[in-house]
């Protein structure tokens, strides 16, 4: 079917102006009009045509969801703050026909609420398809010089109207609301009932209940994140005998071999999210080739969003026989049977056998996707309630036969024969590219056994899952993705999440930490609302001290409770710093922890709701109390520290306290050309101390000659500095000498020699040039007495001068 007839029929009436304008679109691409295909696209055709999907289109749906999902939030709002003004479990007050019929009036009004969230979800599926198809379209036929697909991926990935994000915390607070009115009303197994998180998906495996979380880990954090995980958790070896894989050195491969049909009716009913929705697919790990156990599995998603999974193993040699319905399993129940197995098992396998084949055959069911990807995997060792995996290595690759002349895989057979027969790995290079589709991240999934999914979660699991490392991405499926990005021309559903690719999720830890905080202390809130009305404590939450939501919290309450208050509303006598008053009984508590003083009339006025501020998550938190039992622990915990600090630790039995560092141990070993690199230095040292020494020698022996004082003087001051550089030299290859031996790690550098010398001699050289200068030219210093001959010249005691 063409999506321009499965957008008219699936049109929302009382929105049917809101829609993409599908048709329009397509006559600015001149679709319907194949005549034209000789007229030159032009630079006026591709503005209108960028003009109208960018800035008319785009902009109508994405302001028209935006305005939907506000009026969907105040109607939520609304309902929860009846709920919230509901009498509380814990008044003693039975309930009456009135509070009954209230409470069926307001999940009549949450029934009307969650459709519209529905109908919302489908309007944004449908238009954010459209947009795609339509920008494939303009780049296939018209995409000479224009390609718009990247420019729409952006801006689609920017909005968040087709992102489960966007609806979260909607159906967040209407778990939590159906939850409470469901245990009023003492429906049908409400008392095991406990609130979905809308992030997470139900999963049944062996009769045990789980809930699995799902993420995409960048490449640049895989590493951080298989460290953060292994610190918790060992890794799940695969034995041979399991994986197929050479002593579990590596991480097995695993292959998925997905089933739909050519109306790929399994995957629509997925995208769609309707109740009842099949998937059915074969797996096994490592090659083919190697004989591996397969296994055939079904998985069956229910009305109360869990789902469940039924599977058997089959051999391959049965695989094709058992698909065209001309095997039922009968062997293998035999070979049961002999083995002596419960009759109840043999039935079951019976069955599920049945009901599968049953299911492959209606359907009319064949693969047509394959999924290979290599798994890590993270589980204590017979316990089995944290199940933690990482896929890296995602490949997905066409295994369908809907096009009869050039079929991608052999009727005849049930998998693809020269990609198993060749035993051929990531990233697939020797087939056809335009079957193979690689996904950038890395998936994560962790699965929560229900008794933990209730209970406190581990902490590591919860920073792991609000961290900068992951991205969340609650409803991904391999099957999905795969049949998506391979067979994006037969289907007419596209799943929101592929705008994400071509976008960086890498997040900035701060507002990644932010952004978790928030998100936490509005859950807890809604909690806490839930349970007051119950009776019971749904959840806890306690911020980091770092946290943002902390630190609004503790700027609200400080500047609370430093506003004057009047005497009619101060504690009484010993209730200072929030502590009850012992004349006040039961009541005397819940007054002293009150958030705001009483008014003096009795009148109790509500305050305003504060998302994301503890103040709002705990209104009956007292500050005073929590700093002074903060501020005692604490300094108890510095306490024992310096106490732990001083006092040396015991060391364990057979161990004794080494007597040198650990990198002085074991035999001395030095480089030969260290030790003469250290020698070599001082033979140069030693060449200037003979040089200077020989100047000075020559200066003073020949200023002795002469009677030249200046000459002897400088002659000296070259034996001194030259007999410093010397002592210096010695005194420098001796200590790095014992430095070497010493192994050392500080700086072998002395720069106070080498600038003394240097310095040393350039004073000598300025003091005697200045002297020679004076005694050449007659500026010794000494009086001179002038006078004027009979001749006219100049006479002094130094002689005549004549001008």
């Amino acid at each position: 079917m063409r999506f321009g007839k499965t957008l008219r029929k699936s049109v929302y009436e009382p929105w049917q102006d809101k829609y993409i304008d599908y048709a329009k679109l397509k006559s600015l691409l001149r679709e319907d009009k194949p005549d034209e295909d000789d007229e030159p696209w032009t630079e006026d055709d591709e503005n209108r045509f960028c003009d109208e999907i960018l800035n008319v289109q785009l902009e109508k749906v994405a302001q028209f969801q935006a305005e939907k999902i506000e009026d969907l939030r105040r109607h939520v709002d609304g309902a929860f703050e009846k709920l919230r003004e509901f009498p509380a479990a814990d008044e003693g007050r039975p309930r009456t026909d009135a509070d009954t019929q209230q409470l069926k009036d307001l999940e009549a009004e949450l029934d009307t609420i969650t459709n519209e969230v529905k109908e919302l979800q489908k309007y944004s599926n449908l238009n954010y398809t459209g947009f795609l198809k339509i920008v494939k379209k303009h780049d296939r036929k018209r995409g000479d010089r224009y390609k718009i697909r990247p420019m729409m991926m952006l801006s689609l990935s920017k909005r968040p109207f087709n992102s489960e994000q966007a609806y979260s915390p909607l159906l967040n607070k209407l778990s939590l609301m159906y939850f409470a009115i469901q245990q009023h009303l003492e429906e049908s197994g409400a008392a095991d009932a406990y609130p979905v998180d809308p992030d997470s998906q139900p999963e049944t495996h062996n009769g045990e209940k789980y809930t699995a979380h799902k993420f995409w880990v960048h490449q640049d954090n895989l590493l951080e994140v298989k460290t953060y995980i292994l610190r918790r958790l060992p890794a799940l070896v695969y034995s041979e005998q399991s994986a197929k894989e050479v002593d579990g050195q590596q991480d097995p491969t695993i292959t998925s071999l997905y089933f739909d049909n050519s109306s790929f009716d399994l995957y629509s009913k997925k995208v769609e999210r309707e109740m009842e929705a099949s998937s059915l697919r074969l797996r096994w790990y490592g090659q083919l080739s190697a004989r591996p156990e397969i296994f055939l599995e079904q998985k069956i998603l229910h009305e109360n969003g869990s789902s469940e999974e039924h599977k058997f193993a089959v051999k391959e040699k049965y695989i094709k026989l058992f698909l065209d319905g001309d095997y039922g399993m009968e062997k293998s129940a035999q070979k049961m049977e002999r083995q002596g197995q419960k009759p109840e098992d043999v039935n079951e396998f019976r069955s599920t056998a049945a009901a599968i084949q049953k299911f492959a055959r209606e359907n009319r069911l064949e693969p047509v996707v394959r999924a290979n990807y290599r798994r890590s995997a993270f589980q204590k060792p017979g316990d089995d309630r944290v199940r933690i995996s990482i896929d890296t290595d995602i490949a997905f690759i066409r295994e369908d036969t809907l096009d009869p002349d050039r079929p991608c895989r052999d009727p005849k057979e049930w998998h693809r024969l020269d990609i198993d027969n060749s035993n051929m790995t990531y990233p697939f290079n020797n087939i056809n590219q335009s079957e193979v589709s690689r996904f950038p991240y890395a998936v994560l999934e962790i699965k929560l056994k229900e008794d933990v999914n209730r209970g406190k979660r581990p902490s590591w699991i919860q920073d792991l899952m609000g961290s900068h490392l992951v991205h969340p991405c609650p409803r991904f499926s391999k099957f999905v993705h795969g049949t998506a990005s391979l067979f994006e021309d037969y289907v007419n559903r596209l799943p929101f999440w592929l705008s994400n690719l071509d976008t960086d999720i890498r997040k900035d830890p701060q507002v990644a930490f932010e952004e978790e905080e928030s998100r936490r202390a509005q859950r807890a809130e809604n909690e806490q609302v839930v349970g007051s009305l119950l009776g019971t404590k749904l959840g806890s939450y306690k911020p980091s001290r770092s946290s943002p939501v902390a630190k609004s919290y503790l700027a609200d309450r400080l500047a609370a409770e430093q506003t004057p208050k009047s005497p009619s509303s101060r504690p009484p006598a010993g209730d200072e710093a929030g502590e009850p008053s012992s004349s006040s009984g039961g009541g005397g508590a819940r007054g002293a922890l009150s958030p705001e003083p009483q008014p003096t009339d009795g009148g109790a006025e509500r305050s305003t709701l504060n998302y994301g501020t503890l103040s709002s998550v705990f209104p009956g938190f007292s500050l005073s109390r929590y700093s002074r039992a903060k501020q005692a622990r604490e300094a108890r915990q510095r306490q024992q520290q310096q106490q732990e600090s001083a006092a040396p630790l015991p060391l364990p039995p057979g161990v004794t306290e080494p007597t040198e560092w650990l990198k002085n141990a074991g035999p001395l070993q030095i480089e030969p050309k260290v030790w003469l690199a250290n020698e070599r230095t001082f033979l140069k040292w030693q060449h200037i101390c003979v040089l200077l020494g020989g100047l000075a020698v020559s200066l003073y022996s020949a200023g002795g000659g002469s009677g030249n004082v200046l000459a002897q003087a400088m002659g000296a001051v070259f034996v001194g500095v030259a007999v410093s550089a010397g002592a210096w030299s010695y005194w420098v290859v001796v200590t790095r000498r014992d430095m070497i031996v010493q192994r050392s790690g500080k700086d072998f550098d002395f720069l106070a020699g080498p600038l003394v010398v240097s310095a040393a001699l350039g004073v000598a050289l300025v003091v005697n040039f200045v002297f020679a200068y004076r005694k050449a030219f007659g500026y010794d210093g000494q009086d001179e007495s002038w006078g004027v001959g009979s001749n006219g010249t100049m006479v002094g005691e130094m002689g005549e001068l004549r001008i």
